[in-house]
Parts: structure tokens; sequence; C-alpha cells
């Protein structure tokens, strides 16, 4: 994890889970519709691999939504 200028510890946390549960699709069905291989995005919906840059803002355009609805730091306090 990353320290910032504050000193303090942030985890990335997302909301994929919540937001695929909005569209009422299965993993894979989810990640197809957001153009990853099953493979990668449980291992980001379970939040064991965090994706890019580039990816997390390409999943923020498909889903068009602002990348901080779906992505957070939360302090590991």
């Amino acid at each position: 994890m990353a320290k910032y200028i504050t000193g303090d510890v942030m985890a990335v946390r997302n909301r994929l889970k919540s937001i695929r549960h909005q569209h009422e699709m299965n993993q894979k069905e989810f990640a197809q519709y957001l153009g990853l291989s099953a493979w990668s995005y449980n291992r980001y919906e379970k939040q064991v691999i965090q994706p890019s840059l580039e990816v997390a803002l390409a999943i923020a355009e498909r889903l068009k939504q602002p990348v901080e609805e779906i992505f957070y730091r939360e302090s590991s306090e």
C-alpha cells in the first residue's frame, strides 16, 4: 500500500460487486460487458488485485460513471 503525504496508509477499494448487482449480471456477463476476462474481473471484484489506471478509467467510461464513484481510498486506521 502507498503512503500519502499525510502519512496515512490508504487502500484502494471498489464498488464493482454492488454495481454488478445493479446491472443484474453474474461475474462472467459483467466481465464481458466491461470487455475484461472473467478471471481478471473476479480478482478486481474480490479486491485481490487492483486494475491499472487505464483499465479503471475504461471501466468508468463503460459504466458512464466517474471513476471515484467506482474506486475509492480507504484508511487502514
